[in-house]
């Protein structure tokens, strides 16, 4: 995981476009194991508009009051979910996924966009990746 994180910021060039940065950011966090779906929702107004993933087709518009990504940019908190069914509100983009992390990325006590990763297998996520996903969203705020 720590090598995933340096990987990253190897990858992040300041000079480029966010769309560019957040792209290999994707593509880097899609090599971790039992996932179907990662990427990044960004803020547009009073909604979260799908930006650059690794995955099927996904939700383009999550209103903040919808779903685990509105959730985790309400409460500006990192959301593990280990039954997506069970979540009151969930957003079935593909039946496929079965549970689902999402970490805010925050700068300046705002949130800009949210990092979600979704699951082929109940209870995929731990206290690891909420670490790891944490400190990921904190080396892209950067960028924002």
């Amino acid at each position: 995981m720590e090598l995933l994180t340096e990987q990253l910021q190897s990858l992040i060039d300041k000079k480029l476009p966010l769309i560019s940065n957040l792209s290999n950011a994707s593509s880097l966090l899609n090599q971790l194991p039992d996932i179907n779906w990662c990427g990044f929702y960004l803020v547009d107004g009073n909604r979260l508009v799908l930006g650059p993933f690794q995955g099927e087709v996904a939700c383009t518009v999550i209103p903040f009051d919808k779903g685990v990504c509105g959730y985790s940019y309400r409460n500006k908190k990192t959301v593990i979910v280990d039954d997506v069914n069970t979540f009151t509100g969930h957003i079935a983009c593909s039946s496929k996924s079965k549970s689902e992390i999402v970490t805010p990325i925050i700068k300046d006590n705002e949130v800009k966009a949210v990092i979600d990763i979704d699951s082929p297998i109940y209870n995929r996520f731990s206290q690891k990746d909420q670490k790891l996903l944490e400190e990921i969203a904190d080396l892209l705020k950067e960028l924002f």
